[in-house]
């Protein structure tokens, strides 16, 4: 079970959910429906804050350095920030390719903003989130900076294991909130909220009271309401704003805050929406989302077809059972068309490492036969010269299987799936150690019973 857990965490976490269950040490969380949750800029989860009344430092964005430089001056202080907005943890620690710099710099006159933000714009940030091909910075955020005197942490986030939304607050803030859970779980306090009455002034002055912030007991609880408020009208999972600081003169603001909003809002929060940056997300993901279909990255050699994440949890499993690992998984849902399966492969087969392709299907809603039609245009058109396994089972299994016994292609039907499984292992091998070697392979169509 521990395996199936692990793979669940990696498939929800991969695409995108935020996972609760590492502050709450709540395995059941584990288990998520796969989905791409929108994730905001900095800048964008700063002006939402101040829509809310919630206190941020003053802030101004730039495309290019003479506005980085413009920005700078208009706070009129020496204390500036320049923060690349690339959607990854540990900015401040990253660096841009090829250089030295962080995402995150301190500077003190118009000219360093200009010169900083030319070596940001532009260019690639890697993180530890990122991985070695970094992403894109296309904008920096420039905004004064603060000293902190205290530091808290405060979220508002869906939890299963309340039935619902909750607060989480924790006077040790400005660190890994997970390493507090780990270290000292009495410094984090969960406040669950009834969905139908809301937050009451009650609930928000008992947060305040366990904070220590009896001094300030009306300002704060104020913006703990005001950060319920936005998380309701804004449809969002999560909003964590780590810290919200108190600087020297005893003001308080959120100095970085991390929204997630609900894909199955998006009809009603079409504005929000189209501020999605699609130059943050893998392109592999953004071409599957044209098609409704959900992809993840791993890091094999065996590219696989799906219908649903425990299947896809499965596959993974007994791919790895035999020796193998999965280069990557889409998720083709309940309904995609031919033309879908079709655009499936081809973005499976984009990435170079892939070696052999296994489609696991099983067929409900989602019918064989229109996989089969997919598949088989798509080994058509795109020639593919890495050999496909294919496991059907369920609705029109009959006639996928004539499908693909008839169209004379090198696909390779198998209804077991430890079976189907163990040869896509055993073929990829085969494959990767004929590229070694700098050999093509040539695979002959199966004998159908």
């Amino acid at each position: 079970m521990a395996s199936m857990f692990s793979r669940a965490f990696l498939l929800a976490e991969g695409l995108g959910r935020f996972n609760g269950s590492k502050i709450l040490g709540c395995k059941t969380s584990l288990v998520k429906q796969p989905a791409r949750n929108l994730n905001v800029h900095e800048h964008i989860s700063y002006s939402l804050l101040n829509e809310a009344d919630v206190p941020t430092p003053k802030f101004g964005v730039a495309k290019t350095a003479d506005e980085a430089a413009k920005l700078a001056a208009d706070l009129k202080t020496k204390d500036i920030v320049l923060k690349a907005q690339v959607l990854a943890g540990g900015r401040g620690k990253g660096h841009f390719k090829g250089t030295s710099v962080s995402g995150v710099k301190m500077c003190e006159t118009p000219e360093e903003a200009k010169a900083l933000a030319g070596q940001m714009l532009g260019k690639l940030l890697i993180t530890k989130q990122t991985g070695e091909g970094g992403r894109i910075c296309n904008a920096v955020m420039v905004t004064q900076r603060m000293f902190p005197r205290k530091e808290y942490y405060l979220a508002v986030m869906m939890e299963r294991a309340f039935g619902g939304p909750v607060i989480i607050a924790s006077s040790q803030g400005g660190v890994n909130i997970e390493e507090v859970a780990a270290t000292n779980p009495t410094a984090i306090m969960y406040e669950p909220i009834d969905i139908d009455k809301g937050i009451t002034k009650e609930q928000a002055e008992r947060i305040v009271n366990k904070l220590g912030l009896d001094n300030v007991k009306d300002y704060i609880s104020n913006i703990i309401m005001n950060l319920y408020k936005m998380f309701l009208k804004k449809d969002a999972l999560l909003l964590e704003v780590n810290p919200l600081a108190e600087d020297i003169n005893g003001n308080y603001f959120a100095l970085d805050c991390k929204c997630r909003f609900d894909d199955n809002a998006e009809f009603r929060q079409k504005e929000l929406f189209s501020l999605r940056d699609w130059s943050q997300e893998d392109s592999k993901e953004v071409e599957a989302a044209k098609f409704d279909l959900n992809y993840i990255a791993l890091d094999g050699n065996i590219g696989c077809m799906v219908n649903g994440a425990g299947l896809a949890m499965a596959t993974m499993d007994i791919i790895k059972l035999h020796g193998g690992e999965p280069a990557n998984f889409l998720d083709v849902g309940g309904g995609a068309s031919a033309s879908a399966v079709k655009e499936a492969f081809k973005i499976i087969t984009s990435d170079s490492r892939v070696h052999a392709l296994l489609v696991n299907i099983f067929g409900g809603i989602m019918r064989c036969d229109v996989i089969a039609e997919g598949i088989i245009a798509a080994t058509k058109e795109l020639s593919l010269k890495i050999p496909v396994v294919v496991r059907l089972q369920g609705t029109n299994v009959d006639e996928a299987k004539a499908l693909i016994a008839n169209a004379g292609l090198k696909i390779v039907p198998i209804d077991d799936l430890d079976e189907a499984a163990r040869v896509a292992v055993k073929l990829s091998t085969i494959v990767k150690l004929a590229q070694s070697e700098n050999l093509s392979v040539n695979f002959e169509i199966p004998a159908i019973s």
